[in-house]
């Protein structure tokens, strides 16, 4: 029997998702949640084989719970779902070693099959997502989505260079070097454009 979590913050689309996977002889539901920070404690407290998470949730996204799955060397494999074909979102999910990567337009056979295949080793990724991420390659270092992100938690210059162990004058560099590379007006602008394709 496959143990299952799905984590979903729509309450409609988690009962359901659950009672189509239950269905099948194989699968086992054995346990439900609606946000990443609860996904990530009933993660290690439960110990599924497989678990399903959304990829925007409330407190953390499926995303952060998968990294920090993978920093932890838990043993449940990830898969996640998401209706956002961001080329960004992709990247960072294979970074994080997730197993499966797929939209919530599939059927719920589709689903079952690729946690089938999962369990047997294997990688599922939707067609448009791994496309869509090759047409579209990230503009931005490594470090610079780092700067940004530190910058979209409201970190000031002077934070940012000492959280990295960077100079002022370098963090304003980065700063201006982004800027130029998203050809956006300011700060606050790159980082909403940065977070629209999933990058931070």
């Amino acid at each position: 029997m496959i143990r299952l979590l799905i984590a979903e913050d729509q309450r409609m689309l988690r009962g359901a998702l659950g009672s189509l996977l239950d269905l099948e002889d194989d699968l086992e539901v054995i346990a439900q949640v609606s946000n990443g920070e609860e996904a990530l404690q009933t993660i290690l407290s439960e110990d599924p084989d497989v678990c399903l998470l959304d990829i925007e949730m409330p407190k953390k996204t499926g995303l952060e719970v998968a990294e920090s799955l993978q920093k932890l060397n838990a043993p449940s494999k990830v898969i996640i779902l998401t209706t956002f074909a961001r080329p960004g979102y992709f990247k960072r999910a294979v970074q994080a070693g997730v197993h499966g990567y797929l939209l919530k337009d599939g059927s719920s056979d589709e689903l079952a099959e690729s946690i089938r295949n999962v369990m047997k080793g294997k990688r599922e990724f939707a067609p448009e997502l791994v496309f869509g991420s090759l047409h579209d390659q990230e503009a931005l270092t490594e470090r610079e989505c780092e700067v940004l992100r530190l910058a979209a938690e409201g970190m000031t210059t002077k934070e940012i260079s000492k959280h990295l162990f960077l100079s002022p004058g370098t963090v304003r560099n980065y700063v201006s070097e982004i800027i130029s590379k998203l050809q956006v007006k300011n700060r606050m602008e790159a980082i909403k454009l940065a977070k629209e394709r999933g990058w931070i």
